[in-house]
């Protein structure tokens, strides 16, 4: 019976736990968590649906794992650990979600979405993706983080004003953000390829930033990087490789993203990199994400089916 509750609810939990913590590791870990909580002491009325009570246990979870992370301090920059999501596996795990809510299961495992709420105490972020991600009812929002129906609300509008600034700079109409995105990208590799430095810094906003994740084991630029002409130079003096890097174009975390691989690096060098880009409305590319951390790229990398696409 267990085996078949685990079998059906651990996407929903996987989906609301990596949303929480933005990490699959982390994820992975409170899933099974709470799998072992559901073993080990069940819940006393056996006769309701389980689910109510294993969504509460995993964001009780994750609530205390925010808490303990944000007491430690992160090497540099930090950003969510990528996921694929070609198979549109991870990003339907919101189940009930409607076209109600503020945000779609898809939207709220994009970089952008989960940086933002990086800025949101544990309990505003379990509201929100709640409520918002999900479709959470008040009600149910408050049954599943044993808080007041009132408490809730009061929550969620703070959560809400902190997402103001995200808000404002997204279109809502998500299909329409990944696709300029993939052109951007397209034009990107192909500029990039032929050392078109005009093309780069028409594609480049003027005030881009890029943002790079290195977990403090491999070299990364520990602060932001702002402004165009920084970002090129930056750009241009890490991708020195002696031989060219195994290049792959896949869907992470809901956008279309260039997956690099150098197999002649050694040492504190990054050998794999997760590199996305995020777009104004005009097309320009206006941040970077580049994620070369090991411990959260190696499972995006599968060497003998990388290929290098023409430019």
């Amino acid at each position: 019976m267990l085996a078949d509750t685990f079998a059906a609810d651990r996407p929903l939990l996987w989906g609301m736990c990596y949303r929480m913590t933005g990490s699959v590791a982390d994820a992975d870990d409170i899933v099974q968590e709470t799998f072992v909580r559901a073993m080990e002491h069940p819940p006393a009325r056996t006769d309701e649906p389980l689910r109510p009570w294993l969504v509460r246990v995993a964001m009780n979870l994750s609530r205390d794992h925010l808490r303990r992370r944000r007491r430690s301090e992160y090497p540099g920059v930090w950003l969510p650990e990528p996921v694929a999501t070609n198979d549109g596996e991870v990003a339907a795990a919101g189940g009930k979600t409607s076209a109600a809510a503020r945000y779609d299961t898809t939207e709220s495992i994009t970089f952008a979405f989960l940086i933002a709420i990086e800025a949101l105490t544990p309990a505003q972020r379990a509201v929100l993706i709640l409520r918002d991600a999900f479709d959470y009812s008040t009600e149910e929002t408050a049954a599943a983080l044993g808080m007041t129906p009132g408490n809730v609300k009061v929550t969620l509008h703070r959560a809400r004003q902190a997402m103001r600034a995200y808000d404002t700079s997204r279109t809502t109409d998500f299909r329409q953000r990944q696709a300029a995105v993939g052109v951007a990208l397209q034009e990107f590799l192909a500029c990039f390829a032929r050392h078109d430095i005009a093309g780069l810094e028409r594609l480049l906003a003027a005030d881009v930033i890029h943002l790079s994740d290195g977990g403090g084991k491999v070299h990364a630029a520990r602060w932001p990087i702002f402004g165009r002409e920084k970002v090129l130079r930056l750009l241009f003096g890490v991708s020195g490789s002696a031989t060219p890097p195994l290049i792959r174009l896949a869907e992470i975390n809901g956008f279309p993203t260039i997956l690099l691989e150098f197999p002649d690096r050694s040492g504190k060098k990054p050998r794999q990199s997760v590199f996305q880009c995020e777009t104004d409305a005009a097309g320009r590319i206006v941040r970077f994400y580049n994620v070369v951390a090991p411990s959260k790229v190696s499972g995006m990398f599968i060497s003998e089916t990388t290929a290098q696409p023409e430019a």
